[in-house]
Parts: structure tokens; C-alpha cells; sequence
């Protein structure tokens, strides 16, 4: 019996398009946009400032090796341009000319600059908009690395005529070695997003079915056929929840291949060449799991699914209509993205073993946990533990609400 309610209510489901787009064609497309599409895009910007050529105004005068410095191309040895210079041209007003567009910088030295070591220091005004990020990635920062590698040169020289070395500069010389595991290095600087999704595809892939076979059925008048057919209440709540379960576990699946299919295109993009490749896979990462780690994320969002369904379930029982059932819904979506958005701060955070046995929240841990590659089986036994037992508790809530007529006819 608790089959054939579900099957009823999966059919319905199934006959909605838009809500097999909702759980299928969402996750796919959506996934890869956010993780994979966004980062490729701001990195082939980055990359695209680097290698276009900017013009940037001089007020007076520049030392020669300077302006020869800010116009020279930086090239690989088969002489492709890494980072172009960038042209110089004389203005009058530095803020002007800044203001109109005509250039992306101005340079101005209110002294002389010295072009050689042991003359002295001097000051560059660098005019720009220093809240643009095309200024930053383009004239301003090939500027400043360029005054910084021509004071080098300078403090070299000075050095080379006391007899010291380049050494000298630097004594001591930090060589980082990153202890994170193989995973948690693939997974990218965008990890924090999956539970995030994960748990916004859960429930939204279970919202449409759980609101239409509860208050749904209320508003079509369609719940009074079950309630006179040879099926306990308990069968009838069971079966509502088997098909939400289903469909949101659906959606999860999905959003897993969405993320595994942002992690193959960012590895591909990247051995392309390119700053958006790199930076692609730099912050989308790459999500590669063992198999003990899929059984851990599987569990995991199956355990969240059942949690969410059941949420949903109790809510959709206890609603009038479908509109109120949405009203009530949109409390439980603010309670998955808060806690999800936190876990960028992860790191920062002293999370202890009691925290995994929150529900939802123990659950969203275990995921970023395994898709770092560090992830421990009590970890993720706890949380799955917390979920099943929170969603145990709903259920019986909603069985207890589906018992009372006053709730079941209260439209």
C-alpha cells in the first residue's frame, strides 16, 4: 500500500514538466554554470586585461629604463605574450584624462625619479580607479609590478657596487608546502557551494511533490479517495514521503553529476592552456571521489533527503493550500542557506564531534568534509544518524497531523 501511494503520487510528479526540469535539467545546467562557467569567465577576463596592451598617461618625465620596462612585452621562449606592456602617452590632467576614459591610468612624478642606486628616493602618483577590478588586473597592477621589479634592479645594482649579491635582499626565503589532502587541493576554493546546492536541489526537487500530494490533494478535493480507500493513514503518510524522498534524491544525484561534470571540464579547460582554465579549476576544483567517499556522500544526502522530505511533508499536511504551503516553505530555504553560506568560514570554525549530530547542519559538515577528502566514518555515521532521527520525528509528526480530521479538512 505504501508502494502504490507513492507510485500515485510519482506519476502526478511525472506528468509536471516543469518540475522534471526542476529536478533533472537544473542541477545539470546550474552546476557547472556557478562552479565551472563564472570562474572561466573571470579568469579569461584576468587573462584578457594581462594580455592587451592599456594606455596609461605620463605627466612630465619617467626614467628611460622605466618607460622601457612598462613597455616591454613579457614573452614565453617561443614568444607568446604572457603579459603585454603597456603604451605611454603624455597628458596634461592626470584626474581628466582618468575621469573621460581616455586612458586606464596616469603616471606623475612631482620630482625627479632616480635611475640609478644611491640618488635618492622619489614618489609616483598612479591616478586610477582603484575600485575598478579591469584597473587592478590591467594598468594599475602591471604598474605596480613593474615599479617593483625596477626598484629591485636598482637596490641589485646598488649592492653589486659593495660587492654583495642579489642574495642579500633576501636572506631567508619561504618554500610552502601544502599539507591538505589530494582531494581537498582538487576540490577548489568554491567546496563550500556543493552542500549548499546539494540541499537547495533536495528541496526543491522534493518541494514539487510533497506541497502537491498534501495540500494539493486538499485543494483538488482528490485526498478524500484515499482516505476511504482500505489504506491506513500510516500507509498514506509512508508512501508521501517514499515518493518526495524520491524525487529529491533524484535531484541530489543530479547535482552530483553536475559537480563530477564541472571537475572533467575544468581539468580539460586547464590542460587547454589558459587563464581561465587555470582559474577555473582553481576555484570550480575538481570533484573526484573514492568509493568509500561516494558511499559516505550517498548516505549522507540520502539521509538529508529523508530529513527535508519529511519537513516538507508535515508542512504540506498542516497548509490550507498549495500558496500556503509555499509560505510556510520559504522559512525552511532561509534554514539550508544560512548555515550552508557559514561554511566558507569553515576553516575558522572549531567544529567538535557534536556538532556532526546537529540534523541538516551535521549533514552539510560531512559533505564538505568528503568532498575534501576528510571526511571519518563516525563523522559522517553521526550525521546521517542525526538526519534519520530528525526525520523520524517529522514523520510521526505528520502522521500525528494526518490522524486529525481538523487538520485534514481545515481548507
Amino acid at each position: 500500500m505504501v508502494w502504490r501511494v507513492a507510485v500515485r503520487d510519482l506519476l502526478a510528479t511525472l506528468r509536471d514538466r516543469r518540475t522534471l526540469n526542476a529536478t533533472i535539467l537544473m542541477p545539470l545546467l546550474l552546476i557547472p554554470l556557478f562552479t565551472l562557467g563564472m570562474p572561466m569567465l573571470m579568469g579569461n577576463l584576468i587573462g584578457g586585461q594581462q594580455q592587451e596592451r592599456q594606455k596609461v598617461g605620463v605627466v612630465g618625465t619617467l626614467p628611460a629604463a622605466l618607460r622601457s620596462a612598462l613597455e616591454r612585452d613579457e614573452k614565453t621562449p617561443g614568444g607568446e605574450v604572457l603579459r603585454a606592456g603597456v603604451t605611454l602617452v603624455s597628458v596634461e590632467d592626470a584626474r581628466a584624462a582618468v575621469e573621460s576614459g581616455d586612458v586606464e591610468a596616469v603616471l606623475r612624478a612631482p620630482a625627479a625619479l632616480p635611475d640609478r642606486a644611491g640618488e635618492g628616493t622619489g614618489t609616483l602618483e598612479v591616478y586610477a580607479k582603484l575600485g575598478s577590478l579591469r584597473a587592478q588586473s590591467g594598468a594599475y597592477g602591471k604598474v605596480e609590478d613593474v615599479v617593483e621589479s625596477y626598484n629591485r634592479a636598482l637596490a641589485v645594482q646598488r649592492l653589486g657596487a659593495l660587492g654583495l649579491g642579489e642574495q642579500t635582499l633576501s636572506a631567508v626565503t619561504v618554500k610552502p608546502i601544502d599539507t591538505s589532502t589530494e582531494q581537498a587541493r582538487r576540490s577548489g576554493q568554491l567546496a563550500f557551494l556543493i552542500p549548499m546546492l546539494m540541499l537547495q536541489f533536495i528541496l526543491s526537487g522534493g518541494m514539487a511533490t510533497a506541497v502537491d500530494a498534501t495540500a494539493g490533494e486538499k485543494e483538488r478535493g482528490t485526498l478524500e479517495s484515499l482516505l476511504v480507500s482500505p489504506v491506513r493513514r500510516g500507509e498514506v503518510v509512508a508512501g508521501k514521503l517514499l515518493a518526495t524522498t524520491m524525487t529529491a534524491l533524484a535531484s541530489a544525484l543530479f547535482s552530483v553529476a553536475g559537480f563530477l561534470l564541472s571537475g572533467l571540464g575544468a581539468a580539460y579547460i586547464a590542460r587547454q592552456g589558459g587563464m581561465g582554465g587555470e582559474v577555473a579549476q582553481m576555484m570550480g576544483g575538481q570533484l573526484a571521489l573514492t568509493p568509500g567517499a561516494t558511499l559516505s556522500l550517498l548516505g549522507v544526502a540520502l539521509s538529508s533527503a529523508l530529513l527535508v522530505s519529511a519537513a516538507l511533508v508535515a508542512i504540506g499536511i498542516y497548509a490550507r493550500s498549495f500558496k500556503e504551503a509555499q509560505t510556510y516553505i520559504a522559512p525552511l530555504s532561509m534554514a539550508i542557506v544560512l548555515p550552508a553560506v557559514m561554511l566558507q568560514f569553515a576553516d575558522f570554525l572549531s567544529t567538535g564531534d557534536a556538532i556532526y549530530a546537529a540534523p541538516l547542519i551535521g549533514g552539510m559538515l560531512a559533505i564538505l568534509d568528503t568532498v575534501r577528502g576528510t571526511v571519518t566514518a563516525g563523522h559522517a555515521l553521526s550525521a546521517m544518524a542525526a538526519n534519520l532521527i530528525g526525520a523520524l520525528l517529522l514523520g510521526l509528526l505528520a502522521r500525528r497531523s494526518f490522524g486529525r480530521e481538523e487538520v485534514i479538512f481545515r481548507n
